[in-house]
């Protein structure tokens, strides 16, 4: 296919929530989107409701911490639209709980989600951004990145991660014309919630949010926006939002 005329993201865990929300909004802007995720017919509903509203969107079934599923992705993505312009590294899992007596298999999980994956997946696309002399790479990181809490020691080593990673990653490309932004974002009621394995640290952490009145995942995509529609020559390092309610 002839490279689009339209500027083309490839955003990760774009099934539901933030990364749903943040294609929703750039499907109203003109973006074509290549939107990667494991479940599939979640991914077909949210490319389904950009189409219907006029946009390009191709759903990707992947599993970032599969290098092979990147690849796959990938190149699907540039033979799909001939090009990245975006890539949005939003894929993550959260599993609070002390680290004493903690399931280890939920580190392994948040580590190689939100931290390797999305590593891997940069690395992936970074070439082609570099070949073409310009890109721009979101990645979608919390304030637990920049907050450590009892009850968070894991899941904020991922997010201190995606946070250094970030910089080092700036500073290497910003020769290249790339932009690097991490967005830090305080809690997003989403279902990210729901799925937070240990059921006292789920309980813990819901009436934690209940009281804050929650950030929704359209905030988050509004934060993703301003950074992406920034003049060509600012580069919009990080983002970080809150609950106004939310003091850590």
């Amino acid at each position: 296919m002839a490279a689009s005329t339209h500027p083309v993201a490839l955003i990760t865990g774009a099934s539901s929530g933030i990364g749903a929300a943040i294609a929703r909004d750039l499907g109203s802007r003109g973006y074509y989107l290549a939107l990667a995720a494991r479940r599939k017919d979640a991914l077909e509903t949210v490319a389904r409701d950009i189409r219907t509203s006029g946009g390009g969107a191709v759903p990707l079934v992947c599993d970032v911490t599969k290098p092979e599923s990147i690849a796959a992705c990938v190149a699907h993505t540039r033979e799909e639209f001939g090009r990245i312009d975006v890539l949005v590294n939003n894929a993550g899992v959260m599993h609070n709980g002390k680290i004493a007596g903690a399931d280890v298999s939920e580190w392994r999980a948040m580590i190689d989600v939100n931290l390797t994956g999305l590593m891997l997946m940069t690395h992936a696309v970074l070439p082609h951004m570099q070949a073409a002399g310009s890109g721009h790479i979101i990645n979608i990181s919390s304030v637990a990145g920049k907050i450590i809490t009892v009850g968070n020691g894991v899941y904020n080593v991922t997010k201190w991660g995606v946070n250094v990673f970030s910089e080092a990653l700036r500073k290497e490309v910003y020769v290249d014309n790339i932009k690097v932004t991490v967005v830090c974002p305080g809690v997003v009621d989403t279902e990210l919630l729901d799925k937070i394995a240990n059921p006292e640290a789920r309980a813990n952490f819901k009436a934690f949010a209940a009281g804050l009145d929650p950030l929704t995942a359209d905030d988050v995509a509004g934060a993703v926006a301003y950074a992406l529609t920034a003049p060509s020559y600012v580069s919009i390092n990080e983002v970080v939002l809150r609950p106004a309610k939310q003091e850590r």
